[in-house]
């Protein structure tokens, strides 16, 4: 740790272990490719421009704080004190300088969120507390202060009134149309945003397997001794390239309501990061920094993003992404491939089932 960083944080920010700091890093370092385009294809979405300027102005923010301020336990030297100690550790190995507010709430279900407007609240539940480790509720911790430092918190919170508003509103004909337009373009954002964060968690974290143990906790519960992280990840793979057409739709239909991606494919994207050259670079200290924002260049990251999608079809095992690839490279004999991939789409039991309720973050 250098002089300067105590210096600028305190000593009291000072990681319990040692581990690799990263002074002034901008949040372009870990952003996932497909956030920053999903977060363009919003901006430009008709409306959201008017809906969020009005919304920046009208929600209770301060009515926010004071609930959580009334209703919850608010983290400090007091009060969950390993979890103060976690999230200065988490500011400090990011270079947040200013720490932001931490609670935790009582709810059985493991989840944690990263809202505010003017300043970001980070809250946690008792249930995620009461179910991850030292190390892993490091990582969940890192990964909300990945999503202050890039400024997701605004975005989740116009994504929480409009989602309660399109509940209260849904008895209006066409009332709701136009706010699920958005709302639907901001869950996929946010999905998008997740894998962002995770990859913030493992910065702060610096332990891949803490990382992939609090995923298949959120998917399987607290019981590690009947869990395997090699064929947890197995099961991503097995997502990715099984089925037919028919299931590559059912995949988009099951993923549209969730505001986070499927836990088995945030940990193959986390574990794929981990090995790659960004990441090894990111931590031998080659990374953009904050002060180099202003100068960063939107057309690049456009097309770094289209690059990324491009890729990622090319590569792709599942059918639907395989067809797209076909059509772009005119393949013969696709009508007949469509035709047999949609047979019996409608009249097989079972595909017109609701899909299954959230139960994780």
């Amino acid at each position: 740790m250098s002089d300067d960083g105590r210096q600028n944080h305190g000593s009291e920010n000072v990681p319990s272990r040692q581990r690799t700091r990263f002074p002034g890093i901008s949040s372009r370092a870990y952003e996932h490719p497909a956030d920053r385009s999903a977060l363009v294809a919003l901006r430009k979405l008709s409306g959201f421009d008017t809906v969020f300027k009005a919304l920046s102005g009208l929600l209770p923010e301060r009515s926010l704080r004071l609930l959580f301020l009334s209703d919850s336990v608010r983290v400090s030297d007091q009060q969950f004190t390993h979890l103060n100690d976690m999230l200065r550790d988490a500011c400090y190995i990011l270079d947040l300088e200013k720490v932001p507010p931490m609670y935790v709430n009582q709810d059985p279900q493991p989840n944690a969120m990263c809202i505010g407007l003017d300043e970001p609240i980070i809250v946690v539940t008792t249930g995620l507390v009461e179910l991850l480790d030292e190390e892993e509720m490091r990582a969940v911790i890192g990964h909300e202060v990945g999503h202050a430092l890039s400024g997701h918190a605004v975005y989740r919170t116009i994504l929480l009134f409009l989602t309660n508003l399109a509940i209260r509103v849904a008895w209006i004909p066409l009332g709701t149309v136009a706010i699920m337009a958005i709302v639907t373009a901001l869950r996929e954002w946010f999905r998008k945003s997740e894998l962002s964060a995770d990859r913030a968690g493992l910065l702060v974290g610096q332990d891949l397997q803490a990382s992939m143990r609090g995923l298949m906790k959120l998917a399987g519960g607290n019981h590690l001794h009947e869990m395997n992280v090699d064929a947890f990840l197995k099961q991503a793979e097995e997502y990715e390239e099984s089925g037919d057409l028919r299931d590559s739709v059912l995949k988009i239909l099951n993923v549209l309501p969730r505001t986070h991606p499927f836990a088995t494919v945030r940990a193959a994207e986390l574990k794929k990061w981990a090995e790659s050259r960004d990441h090894q670079r990111i931590m031998d200290g080659h990374y953009p920094r904050r002060d180099e924002d202003k100068s960063t260049s939107v057309s690049d990251s456009f097309r770094e993003s289209a690059s990324h999608y491009a890729s990622t079809i090319k590569t792709s095992k599942d059918p639907l992404m395989k067809l797209v690839t076909d059509i772009a490279g005119g393949a013969g004999g696709l009508g007949g491939r469509v035709r047999r991939g949609f047979d019996g789409f409608t009249s097989t039991p079972g595909r017109n089932e609701e899909p299954p309720a959230e139960s994780a973050p």
